[in-house]
C-alpha cells in the first residue's frame, strides 16, 4: 500500500510578524469593485498572498501546481486560539474520523467547514466571492467573525480550475464590449472551443473526486483528505437563464447517505433561503442534482461523512452582462452577490450547528467501523494482472480506503462479479483484499457494490460504475468480515537482464504498462513485432499479442543494451530467447509474427469534437503511454496532409460534413480510421462503409396506444423509457483479433448511448465487441432502450482495401478511470492493421 502524504504546513506558509489594524477590502486591493470585471487567477492568488500577511488569523498553503503551472492554494481561517494548533485539530479530526488512533476531542473541536469555488472554469462568479468571502472572515471590524471561527475552522479553495478560469477570463477580456453588451447572441457570449469548463487536458474535475484522474484532483482531493471536513459546498453556475439552486438536493439520494446528512441539507437550504427570501432573489431546491454518482464534489464529502453540497448560480456564458429569457439583465455583480449570500450563510448555519455536525460526523464513521454497509462485508480482487492490480490498489490507497493482500484462508466462497453467481475461489498471496470494517466503509460501498440502488432513474450522470468492471478484475464479494495477511504485496520486480545476446525478447502484452514499453520501445528507434497466435518458448506459455523485439531488422550494436536498459528502467519483465523454434505454435520468423510498424497518429480537435472525449486520448499519449500525437483542428482537415499519418483518430462528436470520402481514399492506401460514439454513427449506412444501424422494431398499434394516453405532465418520465445514463453491459470479445489482444474473451463496456449496429457479414468485417441475448450486467436502463441492447455488434473493425476502420460505439477511455478499455484501445492504435 502506498504511504499517505504527511500533511505539513511547510510547503507554502504566509506569516508577518506585525499584523495591520485593518485589512483591505478586495476592491480596495484589486482597484475596482467585485463583479464590475474578472479577476485573473494570478490576481486571486495575490489577494490571497496579500490577506495572508496581513491577517493574524489565517494561514495560507500552497499544495500543488496545475498541468500549466498555475498554484492550487487553500486558505486556513479560524480564532486566535486555533490558528497556531492547526495541526492538533486535523489529528483530532482524524480520529473522529478512525482514520487515526487515539481518543478524539469532542469538547474544544472546531467543526470544519471547506467552501470549494469555481471548479468549472468558464462558471467564475464564486471565485470573485471567495475574495469576499475570505475578506468577511478577516475583517478586524466585522464583529460577526469572531463569533463564527469560536468554534469553526473554515477552509477557502478559491479556484478548484484555474487553468479553465484563465481560458474563459482571458477569451472574455479579449472580445468584450466597452460596455457590456447583454445581447444573448453578442459575440462575448459565445465561448469559442473547447471553453473555459474543463482543465488542460479537457477533463470535467467535478467529475474526478473518486477516480483522481487528474493531477489537479489528486492534489486536491489529497488535502481533502488529510482533513476531511464536517462541511463542503461546491461552488458551480448553470445557464443563465435559471434561478439560484441550493440544498437540499433531488433525488436519488443513495442509500446509504444518512438521515443526518439529508435532514442537514434541508437546514441548509432554509437558512440561506431566508436571505434571499429577503432580497427577492428567486430560486429552487430539490430538482436536477441528485446525489448518486460517487465521483462529484458534493457526493464523494458525503461518502466519506460530510454534509456535502453544490450550489448553482445562473451565469454560464453570461459575461458582465446578459438578458435573460424573463427580460431581465443578469449582471456579475449579481452572480457574485448571490453566492457570497449563501457563502455566509452557510457559515452562520453551521457555526450554529458545530456540535451536533461533529457528533454525527464521529457517529458515521463509528458504524463504518462497526457494522459497514452493504451485502459484503470483504472484497477479494484477483491479481490476474499486475498492473491492473496496481492502479486499483494505488486508486484505493488516494482515496484512504485501507487494505491488504492474501489471506490466511487458501479458499472463499462469495458473490463472482463476473458470472453474478455464488462461487468458490481460491486466494494467492499477492490478491487484495479489503475489509469492509474501516472507516471509509461507506465509500468504499458504494465504489464495489455490483449493482447500485436507484429509488428515482432521473439521473443527473452514470448510474454504474463498480471498481471491478471497469478494471477487469475478477472479483468475490464475501458476506464474512476476514483480515488481509499482510499490508505487503509480495511481487517479485523482474531481473535486471544484462549482456544476454538474446535471439529476440519476449514482453507480455495485457496492460498499459506494457503499451508504455512499447512506446519506449519504438521511440528508440527500436523494431517490434507482435505474435498473431499463442505460443511456448523457454519453458513459458506467451499469448496472442506478445510482443518480439527480434536481433533481427534490429542491426545496431547497442540493440541488447537499449532493450534490457529500457525494461530495467521500467521494471518491465521480459524473456529472452536464445532460438527463434519455439516449442509450441509458431516460430519466430513466421508470417503469423507482424511488425510493427511505428505509427503517426493524429487526433482531430476543434469545433464539433466533443471536448471531454478527445481529452481521454489525449492525456493517454501524452500521460499514460507517453507516445507522440498530433491535434489537428478538424476545421484544417480537408487541407491537412492526410497521408502523413497512419492512424487517425475522431473521437465524440458531431463532426458536420464529414469528409468519409476523403477518408475512405486514405484509408485504402492504408490508413487506419478509429471512430469512438458518435463519429461512428456518423460512417453507419454511408457508402462503402459495412457498419448497419440495427432495426429498432416497434410495435405500432403499441406506440399509437401510448400516443394517445401519454400526459404532458408525465414527459420527463417518457424520456426516461429510452434512456441509459451510463449502464455496464458484457460483450461477447472475439480475442484472438488484435482489438482483443490481451484481453479475456469478455469485456466491460460502459454504454452511454443505444447504439448498436448489425453483425457484419462474412466478407464486411469482424464483430470483434457483441451483445448477445441478456448482456446487461448493472445500471439504469429506460425499458425501450432495454429492448434493443441485445443482438448486435458494438466493437468492429472493417478491412478497407490496405486499410482498416476501426468502430467503438461506446467510449473505452471514460474519464480515464475505465481501466479495462484503455488497452483495448491501445490495440486499434498499434495492433490492428499491421
Amino acid at each position: 500500500m502506498m504511504k499517505r502524504l504527511l500533511f505539513a504546513f511547510t510547503a507554502l506558509v504566509f506569516t508577518a510578524s506585525t499584523y495591520a489594524q485593518s485589512i483591505q477590502s478586495p476592491a480596495e486591493f484589486l482597484g475596482y469593485q467585485l463583479g464590475e470585471q474578472f479577476t485573473p487567477h494570478y490576481r486571486i492568488v495575490e489577494y490571497f498572498k496579500y490577506v495572508a500577511q496581513a491577517s493574524k488569523n489565517v494561514k495560507l498553503q500552497q499544495f500543488g501546481t496545475t498541468n500549466e503551472g498555475r498554484p492550487q492554494l487553500a486558505m486556513f481561517i479560524a480564532s486566535n486560539e486555533n490558528i497556531g494548533r492547526l495541526e492538533d485539530i486535523r489529528h483530532n479530526n482524524l480520529k473522529l474520523a478512525g482514520m487515526e488512533s487515539g481518543t478524539a476531542n469532542l469538547v474544544n473541536a472546531p467543526v470544519i467547514l471547506w467552501l470549494s469555488y469555481n471548479v468549472h472554469g468558464n462558471e467564475p462568479a464564486s471565485s470573485e466571492t471567495a475574495m469576499w468571502t475570505l475578506y468577511d472572515l478577516v475583517n478586524p471590524a466585522n464583529a460577526q467573525n469572531k463569533e463564527w471561527l469560536k468554534n469553526m475552522l473554515v477552509v477557502i479553495d478559491p479556484c478548484l480550475n484555474p487553468d479553465g478560469r484563465d481560458r474563459y477570463v482571458n477569451f472574455y477580456n479579449s472580445v468584450k464590449a466597452g460596455k457590456p453588451d447583454p445581447t444573448p447572441t453578442a459575440r462575448e457570449h459565445a465561448e469559442p472551443w473547447p471553453g473555459g469548463r474543463v482543465n488542460h487536458y479537457y477533463f470535467d474535475l467535478n467529475r474526478d473526486w473518486a477516480w483522481q484522474a487528474q493531477k489537479e484532483t489528486q492534489n486536491r482531493v489529497g488535502l481533502y483528505n488529510q482533513w476531511l471536513p464536517e462541511v463542503h459546498v461546491d461552488y458551480h453556475e448553470q445557464g443563465y437563464n435559471a434561478p439560484y439552486y441550493f440544498a437540499p438536493a433531488a433525488e436519488p439520494f443513495h442509500k446509504d447517505i444518512t438521515q443526518w446528512q439529508r435532514d442537514f441539507q434541508v437546514t441548509i437550504g432554509k437558512g440561506n433561503a431566508k436571505d434571499f427570501d429577503k432580497n427577492g432573489w428567486m430560486y429552487f431546491t430539490k430538482q436536477i442534482f441528485d446525489l448518486l454518482y460517487p465521483s462529484y464534489g458534493d457526493t464523494y464529502p458525503l461518502y466519506n461523512g460530510a454534509i456535502g453540497m453544490t450550489y448553482e448560480q445562473g451565469g454560464i456564458g453570461a459575461g458582465l452582462a446578459v438578458q435573460t429569457r424573463s427580460g431581465d439583465t443578469l449582471t456579475l455583480v449579481q452572480r457574485v452577490a448571490h453566492h457570497h449570500s449563501t457563502s455566509i450563510s452557510t457559515i452562520q448555519t453551521v457555526s450554529a450547528n458545530a456540535s451536533k455536525l461533529l457528533s454525527e460526523f464521529k457517529k458515521f464513521h463509528d458504524n463504518g467501523i462497526a457494522n459497514p454497509p452493504g451485502e459484503f462485508k470483504t472484497y477479494v480482487v484477483k491479481n490476474d494482472n499486475n498492473e491492473k492490480t496496481r492502479k486499483l490498489a494505488e486508486m484505493l490507497s488516494r482515496n484512504g480506503i485501507k487494505f491488504g493482500y492474501g489471506l490466511s484462508s487458501k479458499s472463499v466462497t462469495g458473490f463472482d462479479y463476473f458470472t453474478g453467481k455464488t462461487e468458490t475461489a481460491s486466494v494467492d498471496g499477492n490478491d487484495l483484499v479489503i475489509n469492509a470494517a474501516q472507516s471509509k466503509a461507506v465509500l468504499l460501498n458504494v465504489l464495489m457494490e455490483p449493482k447500485t440502488f436507484i429509488a428515482d432513474s432521473a439521473t443527473y450522470d452514470i448510474t454504474a460504475w463498480a471498481l471491478p468492471y471497469a478494471f477487469g478484475l475478477r472479483a468475490y464479494g464475501l458476506k464474512e468480515s476476514l483480515k488481509p495477511a499482510t499490508t505487503s504485496w509480495n511481487v517479485i520486480k523482474p531481473q535486471a537482464l544484462t549482456n544476454t545476446k538474446a535471439y529476440a525478447y519476449v514482453s507480455a502484452w495485457q496492460s498499459i504498462a506494457d503499451v508504455r514499453f512499447l512506446s519506449a520501445l519504438l521511440k528508440k528507434g527500436i523494431k517490434v513485432r507482435y505474435a498473431e497466435q499463442p505460443f511456448e518458448s523457454a519453458g513459458k506459455k506467451f499469448m496472442a499479442g506478445s510482443l518480439l523485439i527480434t536481433k533481427a531488422g534490429n542491426d545496431r550494436a547497442d540493440f541488447d543494451q537499449v532493450v534490457t536498459s529500457t525494461a530495467a528502467e521500467m521494471e518491465h519483465e521480459l524473456t529472452p530467447l536464445t532460438s527463434g523454434f519455439v516449442d509450441k505454435g509458431y516460430d519466430i520468423g513466421s508470417d503469423m509474427v507482424h511488425y510493427i510498424k511505428q505509427p503517426r497518429v493524429m487526433l482531430v480537435a476543434g469545433d464539433g469534437v466533443n471536448s471531454e472525449s478527445m481529452g481521454e486520448v489525449w492525456h493517454l499519449f501524452e500521460q499514460q503511454i507517453g507516445y507522440p500525437i498530433s491535434l489537428v483542428r478538424y476545421q484544417d482537415l480537408n487541407r491537412t496532409k492526410i497521408a502523413d499519418f497512419d492512424v487517425a483518430i475522431f473521437a465524440d462528436g458531431r463532426y458536420d460534413n464529414f469528409p468519409s470520402d476523403k477518408l475512405q481514399s486514405w484509408i485504402r492506401d492504408g490508413g487506419r480510421l478509429i471512430a469512438m460514439e458518435n463519429a461512428v454513427s456518423l460512417l453507419a449506412d454511408k457508402k462503402d462503409f459495412g457498419l448497419k444501424r440495427k432495426e429498432d422494431k416497434k410495435d405500432e398499434k403499441a406506440k399509437d396506444k401510448q400516443q394517445q394516453t401519454k400526459l404532458y405532465a408525465n414527459r420527463e418520465r417518457e424520456a426516461i423509457s429510452s434512456n441509459i445514463p451510463g449502464a455496464i453491459y458484457k460483450l461477447n470479445l472475439d480475442n484472438t483479433h488484435p482489438l482483443g489482444f490481451g484481453l479475456p474473451n469478455f469485456y466491460y463496456t460502459l454504454k452511454m448511448n443505444d447504439q448498436i449496429y448489425d453483425y457484419f457479414g462474412d466478407d464486411d468485417g469482424w464483430n470483434v465487441g457483441t451483445l448477445k441475448g441478456n448482456a446487461y450486467v448493472s445500471g439504469f436502463v429506460g425499458a425501450e432502450t432495454k429492448k434493443k441492447m441485445a443482438n448486435g455488434m458494438v466493437i468492429g473493425v472493417q478491412e478497407m482495401g490496405r486499410g482498416s476502420v476501426v468502430y467503438l460505439a461506446d467510449d473505452p477511455l471514460f474519464r480515464s478511470f475505465w481501466e479495462n478499455g484503455k488497452l483495448l484501445f491501445s490495440n486499434a492504435v498499434f495492433m490492428v492493421g499491421q
